[in-house]
Order: C-alpha cells, then sequence, then structure tokens
C-alpha cells in the first residue's frame, strides 16, 4: 500500500477544555498519513489520478480553525473521517498535537488510524 504523507501542518483553533484554551486560538500540530494506490498517478503524472495533498491540508486547517473541540482525540477523529470521505483513500493514520503546560512536556496529542468504512 502506497501512502500519502503531510508532515507539521500548523492549524489555529480552539482546542481544549480549560477557560484558558476555550478563549484564544492555540497552534494545532497536524500529520497525517493516506493510505492509497498511486500506480495509475505514478504511470499517467496526473493530478486528476490521486489525492490531492493540497486539498485535504486546506480542508484539515479549516477543521482545525472551525471545530472548536475539547479533546484532541475528536479534533483528530474529524479529520480522519474527512480523509476517508476521498474514495480513493483506503486507510489513514492522524495525529494531533498541542502545546501544553504540562511539566516536562512540550505537547500532548493522540494518534489514531482510521479504515474505510469506519464511519
Amino acid at each position: 500500500m502506497d501512502k500519502i504523507m503531510i508532515r507539521n501542518l500548523v492549524a489555529r483553533g480552539i482546542l481544549g477544555v480549560t477557560e484558558w484554551e476555550r478563549k484564544e486560538p492555540q497552534d494545532i500540530l497536524v500529520n497525517i498519513e493516506l493510505f492509497t494506490d498511486l500506480k495509475k498517478c505514478g504511470k499517467s503524472d496526473k493530478i486528476t489520478d490521486t489525492v490531492n495533498y493540497e486539498t485535504i491540508a486546506e480542508e484539515t486547517l479549516k477543521i482545525g480553525s472551525t471545530a472548536h473541540r475539547q479533546t484532541v482525540e475528536a479534533l483528530a477523529n474529524d479529520i480522519a473521517k474527512m480523509c476517508l470521505e476521498k474514495k480513493e483513500v483506503q486507510r489513514v493514520m492522524v495525529r494531533v498535537e498541542k502545546s501544553t503546560l504540562l511539566r516536562f512536556s512540550d505537547a500532548v496529542g493522540v494518534e489514531i488510524e482510521r479504515v474505510q468504512g469506519d464511519f
């Protein structure tokens, strides 16, 4: 299985449960791996024969800036669902991280894996 990777995409949005997290947008780091078959595009060299990663990135930024989720789990799930709405994507891994005030930690986050049929 082939994959398309989007690394270290930074969205800005409301994410968290505490009062200060709900007031101001914060940076949300997103990594996505889209599992798909890239043979057709490899032969044709046409963007229409693959998953357009620019579209995925733009939609991810939109979700991150408008979702106003409390948990990184819910935001990761939203992004995974959007990715799997593309029929070419068979499986997706999404990692969502946010900076934190946890002592001795730069960030907290989750990584989820979903497949076609999960939604």
